[in-house]
């Protein structure tokens, strides 16, 4: 076993093999960026040393800065994590020509498959069936126009040199295929480097499934069985299960054959998958990806393996731990990715800090949360913005389902949008519970789906729990002026809510949202004790504190909260549900309006990737304006009215930070 390893990762996955790295007794080596000083991993790695810049191309992606810092500490191997370099077939030679091992298949290996175009040829040479398609070298455009007419509209456009959706687009017919063509590559250029394409007969409800592959250097190749990626938004994966419902025996072994021999053309070793689409009794190769896969965890939870020791041993040299015959699936996993994103917004990446974070209790074998960051870690526009993975596993898939739902429940995030509602809605969905599952889920569903994350708890509690709250913090600010003052007995330093000739009471300003304000009176009971006047009535409510946290008892009934204090902003937190409410001085000035919606801001920091407009010309409401690249990703900003455009603010490459302005109109509507 090796003495020390480099993770040439951050976030999650570099946390992920530090875990098993330590288990083993191997001495650990973080790498990050200026952005990632501090970060989680950095504490773990038994040392951590900086690599340059926030931006990726300035620090993860410049391989020699890396394989330098392998050599200063004596790293004997780097693991590559997954994105990054973890693909790369120049960095893979680079490592073996430094001397260092390279955690991950050999470059040739990496080259065959990397490029989804040649792998696609080379399957279909080992007889594995392809959806029909271009996988040609010819990239002008004309060519690929006559090539999508020949396949049949819907097609799906791919990047060629790598996953994770980018440089993907389903275009529907011939008057979107240019815009696709040209979006499609900028992505590809931006996250691979290499700006070529391929395009696919789109199928239309496809499931995508997908068989974990493991070789080592004697020549044993295993399938671990397959996982069931089909829930997806930008054709990236959000809820990965395992094994597949619905998968018998002949099939399984049916693919997990085809997946063995994908890998066995190349000459694989180490952790990979092939990533199949099935529709009806088919199945389709449509890429193999040559590293550890996010959604790995679901296949550790079923198969009761480490994956990372795999990879350290087969990397050392060793044979695979076990063999085919002895590899067994047990119960059913499910993973769901957290998110900083609006999925009301087209799923638009969110950046902030994590003001609060709640995760639920790990039990081991059932419930686990692999992740990057800690309460107070700032989520930025230069990475993925993925907050975790839940992990969960029953013995059964309707037992893992509920196991998923409740500890969904039990995630608190405070501080930046998430996706955590719409995972909460899909683990309750009852075509979810029935694994009525394919790619258009998320889509097909989208009115349900998002309807449910609307649902608000029971509004007099809310607005209880939040006027509890600011009375409390109110109360601790006027003890803390009484310690300062030195002055105890001052009738200025009490907060009784004493008045003359009545009864003593408080009036709380509270507003949700664009909403009307509302007003809560509050008399002061004694013993931490208040009658409220709510919208709903008259209510008793008193706000306790236990070794589980706080809990509000209102006429009586107690539930579990967590209020989140910013300024004058409440967050209150129910069963993982955020409810903001903020506080409303009545007597302050109301305050000018200082933006319409006659300008496009954006939305994170980012660079601006395509300019789509010209000063004077008239637009109207949604035409698209801007193409903004951030987290990895491409938002096309659009026009909020009818108008023309009066100004651009920003020209193709430069770098906007959150809220610059980009577009202004005219008052005038377009004719």
């Amino acid at each position: 076993m090796f003495r020390k390893i480099l993770i040439a990762n951050r976030g999650e996955i570099a946390c992920r093999v530090i875990a098993t790295a330590r288990r083993l007794g191997v001495a650990t080596v973080a790498v990050y960026s200026e952005a990632d000083a501090g970060a989680r991993h950095t504490r773990l790695a038994d040392e951590a040393w900086p690599i340059g810049p926030a931006s990726a191309r300035q620090s993860y992606l410049v391989g020699e800065r890396i394989l330098e810092v392998a050599c200063r500490t004596g790293a004997e191997a780097i693991h590559p994590g997954y994105g990054f370099l973890s693909e790369n077939a120049e960095f893979a030679a680079a490592c073996a020509d430094a001397g260092i091992v390279f955690i991950g298949p050999p470059a040739s290996a990496i080259r065959a498959m990397g490029s989804k175009a040649e792998s696609k040829t080379l399957m279909e040479r080992s007889g594995v069936p392809l959806v029909p398609g271009y996988h040609g070298e010819a990239q002008d455009l004309s060519l690929l126009a006559r090539e999508a007419r020949r396949i049949g509209y819907p097609v799906l456009v791919k990047a060629s040199a790598g996953g994770g959706g980018k440089g993907m687009r389903v275009v529907a017919g011939a008057d979107e295929f240019e815009a696709a063509i040209e979006g499609a590559k900028r992505e590809a250029l931006a996250s691979f480097g290499d700006d070529r394409v391929l395009i696919e007969k789109y199928l239309t409800q496809p499931r995508h499934i997908e068989i974990q592959v493991f070789a080592d250097g004697q020549g044993n190749t295993v399938s671990l069985f397959e996982r069931d990626c089909s829930i997806q938004r930008r054709h990236q994966k959000v809820i990965e299960e395992a094994p597949a419902t619905g998968m018998d025996p002949v099939r399984r072994q049916a693919m997990g054959e085809a997946a063995v021999a994908a890998a066995q053309a190349v000459g694989y070793v180490g952790a990979g998958t092939v990533e199949f689409i099935a529709e009806g009794g088919a199945f389709y190769f449509m890429e193999m990806n040559t590293r550890l896969q996010v959604e790995h965890p679901v296949t550790e939870m079923v198969t009761g393996l480490d994956l990372v020791e795999w990879q350290l041993r087969v990397a050392c040299g060793e044979s695979l731990p076990m063999s085919a015959e002895r590899l067994r699936i047990r119960g059913h996993a499910i993973e769901a990715r957290i998110y900083a994103e609006d999925p009301a917004q087209d799923f638009m990446p969110a950046v902030g800090t994590l003001v609060h974070l709640r995760q639920p209790v790990e039990v081991p074998g059932e419930v686990r949360v692999d992740t990057g960051v800690r309460q107070g870690d700032t989520i930025t526009a230069n990475y993925d913005p993925m907050i975790a993975k839940l992990i969960v596993w029953a013995e059964d898939r309707a037992t893992a389902v509920r196991r998923l739902s409740k500890a969904l429940a039990e995630y608190e995030v405070v501080g930046l949008q998430t996706n955590l509602e719409l995972l909460r809605s899909i683990a309750g969905h009852q075509a979810f519970a029935a694994a009525a599952l394919d790619t258009g889920f998320i889509q097909r569903h989208a009115d349900q789906l998002m309807r449910s994350a609307e649902v608000k708890e029971d509004e007099e509690f809310i607005w209880a729990a939040a006027v509890m709250a600011a009375l409390r913090d109110q109360q601790s600010k006027m003890q803390a002026q009484i310690r300062d003052s030195g002055d105890h007995w001052s009738p200025w330093a009490q907060s009784d809510a004493w008045r003359m000739n009545g009864d003593g009471y408080q009036d709380l300003h509270l507003r949700r949202g664009e909403e009307e304000p509302i007003c809560v009176r509050a008399w002061p009971q004694g013993e931490g004790r208040f009658r409220l006047e709510l919208p709903g009535g008259l209510a008793q409510a008193q706000l306790a504190e236990d070794e589980a946290g706080s809990l509000l008892l209102l006429d009586g009934v107690s539930r579990r909260v967590r209020i989140i204090l910013q300024g004058t902003q409440l967050t209150v937190v129910v069963g993982g549900r955020n409810h903001v409410l903020h506080r409303v001085d009545p007597l302050a000035p109301p305050q000018a309006e200082t933006a319409g919606h006659d300008k496009v801001r954006a939305p994170v920091p980012g660079r601006v990737a395509r300019v789509l407009v010209k000063v004077g010309d008239e637009v109207l409401k949604n035409a698209p304006l801007v193409v903004i690249e951030a987290m990895k990703m491409e938002m096309t900003l659009r026009a909020p009215m009818d108008g023309r455009v009066a100004s651009l603010r920003h020209q193709v490459e430069e770098m906007v930070e959150e809220g610059a302005e980009l577009v202004t109109f005219e008052a005038e509507a377009a004719q």
